[in-house]
């Protein structure tokens, strides 16, 4: 993940993550689609993963929406993922946000690019 001081403009005091620090924090992004609508966004670094939530008050984030913000946060040779878990463990606290994980000890595998072309 990028050095969360690098996003210092987009950086917003929360009323209960405060300012955070540089392990994590809360984050206003303008959406590359609406100008008018801004992207909630916390991120956070620790427990050997990096994770970015993103959400907008009355939809889901798009793709690209979510591109944007993985180009925002993480560097470009840093493959992040979303998880769909398996329906026992799946957890949904805000019906409007997505995520995105990168484990920071492991490379994520993917598959070969005459799959995904």
């Amino acid at each position: 993940m990028r050095e969360l001081k690098e996003l210092i403009q987009f950086r917003k005091y929360h009323p209960t993550l405060g300012w955070g620090d540089h392990e994590g924090g809360f984050f206003v992004v303008q959406s590359p689609l609406q100008k008018s609508q801004n992207m909630a966004v916390v991120a956070s670094i620790g427990g050997g993963w990096d994770h970015v939530s993103v959400s907008l008050g009355n939809r889901c984030p798009t793709w690209r929406e979510m591109d944007y913000i993985k180009r925002l946060f993480f560097k470009p040779d840093e493959v992040v993922i979303q998880i769909h878990p398996e329906e026992k463990n799946h957890i949904n606290l805000c019906e409007f946000c997505l995520h995105l994980w990168r484990p920071q000890k492991q490379e994520i595998p993917l598959p070969p690019e005459w799959m995904v072309a």
